[in-house]
């Protein structure tokens, strides 16, 4: 004979669960971690009634055993919450992705049109501490303080055309400045027959942004190697060059001081960007990279936005005694002879060989190892530099004799 017990359940217990259910499920919108700190909460309510009154949903409960269940509830929720707020903390850093508007061109000498493109993500920063006000007469982070920095206008009116046809031969020395730019920044170049060693066919580029060497050859990889505008078009539009006339503009577009040869892929994911949307990803070139900017933006007058000056003080932070480019000085007063809060930059004058020139070019300077570049006080050498060769180069960086 045997005996069959049915255990059937008060309507309180059912409603106990249901609410045990519908509180860990509230607590998984923020994780598993916040899900058992308010089951555990729930679980010591229910406990700490059974204290007062030996009654739970599920049942009767001494109250020695409610308490025990108090204690340990109440300990597990607030591990629990521990939890929970170490892992709101680690992932409460915000990115931007701002959108810009590409001004770049490509080494062929096309003018792609302006259209939005996503610029790398940068996890956002404090403010900076160091303040440039204080730092060495001549560096870049000094050169920071001069600049205005204010609101970015609307892109309104923005055309690649603004600023002139691409590539002339500003300088009148026979080459566009696509070509000038090519011969100054590739090494091993060869020209092509007829144009007095100006057009570029082919050549060896070891691109400071990516850190890669690069073959560039003229024709279908053209497109490699491009030119960019160190501190874009469109960028310079939003921050001064829409009051410019078409001459400065036209200038400013073929600056060799705002000119790279670039990674044709790097330039074009660049966009417009500044330096609180684009770093270069070669982290060796990030200051020179910034110093530069720094240097032509006070040279012309742009402004930058406070994101952009608190971007341009981070990276310099960390190279304090980074130089402007060679031959870039500082002015502490404006054009008028006044004290200026944005100062001015006198550019030095940018030397191309005339191949028209009936007198012997200078001899280009020659080191046969580092032993000869650290006797001559020139080390480290970069990319661009004289007397800089790949040979040197061990690691491809773009950095001789480091």
């Amino acid at each position: 004979m045997t005996t069959s017990t049915n255990v059937r359940y008060r309507p309180a217990f059912w409603v106990g669960i249901v609410g045990l259910v519908l509180i860990t499920l509230l607590g998984l919108t923020d994780g598993w971690a916040s899900a058992l700190a308010l089951a555990c909460v729930y679980l010591a309510l229910s406990a700490g009634w059974g204290v007062l009154t030996t009654r739970t949903w599920w049942g009767r409960l001494r109250r020695r055993r409610a308490s025990v269940l108090l204690v340990v509830t109440m300990v597990f929720a607030g591990a629990s919450s521990a939890l929970a707020s170490d892992g709101e903390a680690a992932g409460a850093q915000p990115s931007t992705t701002p959108i810009a508007a590409s001004s770049t061109l490509s080494a062929t000498g096309t003018s792609p049109t302006p259209t939005a493109s996503r610029t790398p993500m940068h996890t956002s920063s404090p403010s900076p501490s160091v303040d440039p006000e204080g730092a060495e007469r001549g560096t870049a982070l000094a050169a920071v303080a001069m600049l205005t920095f204010k609101g970015r206008a609307p892109m309104t009116g923005y055309e690649r055309e603004e600023f002139g046809p691409a590539w002339t031969d500003v300088d009148h020395n026979g080459c566009d400045t696509r070509n000038d730019i090519l011969k100054r920044d590739l090494v091993d170049e060869s020209f092509k027959a007829g144009t007095q060693g100006c057009v570029v066919l082919a050549g060896t580029f070891a691109d400071p942004y990516s850190g890669e060497t690069i073959e560039f050859e003229r024709g279908e990889k053209s497109s490699l190697v491009q030119i960019d505008h160190v501190v874009a078009l469109a960028d310079a539009w939003q921050k001064g060059a829409q009051q410019w006339d078409a001459t400065k503009r036209e200038a400013f577009a073929n600056d060799p001081l705002n000119l790279l040869a670039s990674d044709g892929s790097l330039n074009q994911s660049k966009g417009a960007g500044d330096a609180a949307t684009w770093l270069p990803p070669n982290k060796a070139f990030r200051c020179r990279y910034v110093a530069r900017q720094v240097a032509v933006k006070a040279h012309y007058g742009l402004w930058v936005t406070t994101a952009e000056r608190d971007a341009m003080i981070r990276v310099l932070s960390g190279c304090p005694d980074e130089p402007l480019p060679d031959g870039v000085k500082v002015s502490t007063t404006s054009s008028s002879g006044s004290s200026s809060g944005s100062g001015t930059i006198a550019a030095p004058p940018v030397t191309v060989p005339d191949h028209n020139s009936s007198t012997e070019p200078e001899a280009p300077v020659y080191y046969a190892n580092c032993s000869d570049v650290r006797a001559a006080g020139a080390a480290p050498l970069y990319s661009g530099d004289p007397g800089y060769r790949l040979a040197m180069d061990r690691d491809k960086d773009g950095i001789a004799c480091e």
